[in-house]
């Protein structure tokens, strides 16, 4: 009987540390996406993000014009992710979205300056 109480509590000891472990270098960050418009935005950044080593989560709300993402620190870091969705053609923050993938973006997707919105 003593065996299996101590076994019962190394084993909760032991998943409480895991548990501990998993939750430590996990950030979550909302970065200023302004040129995001539409549903097809939010769909195409999200999915970039999943490809992203170290995102875990990625929630774009266009009405809002923001992104956040939870990421562990130890895989990538703020500016990693703000690269990563200039590279799928908005804007992030201060970075600016990388201008070939702006232009393959659909017309709804793009500025209204440059004759897009919906």
């Amino acid at each position: 009987m003593k065996k299996i109480v101590f076994l019962v509590i190394a084993i909760m000891g032991i998943t409480t540390f895991a548990s501990a472990q998993s939750k430590k270098g996990v950030e979550t960050v909302t970065i200023q996406t302004p040129t995001v418009q539409c549903e097809s935005c939010k769909k195409r950044i999200e999915d970039y993000l999943k490809r992203e080593e170290g995102v875990q989560k990625a929630n774009v709300d266009f009405k809002k014009h923001v992104t956040k993402v939870t990421y562990v620190t130890e895989r990538t870091n703020v500016e990693n992710i703000k690269a990563a969705i200039a590279n799928a053609g908005y804007d992030a923050d201060d970075v600016k979205a990388e201008e070939e993938a702006y232009k393959k973006l659909p017309k709804c997707c793009k500025k209204p300056e440059d004759g897009g919105g919906m």
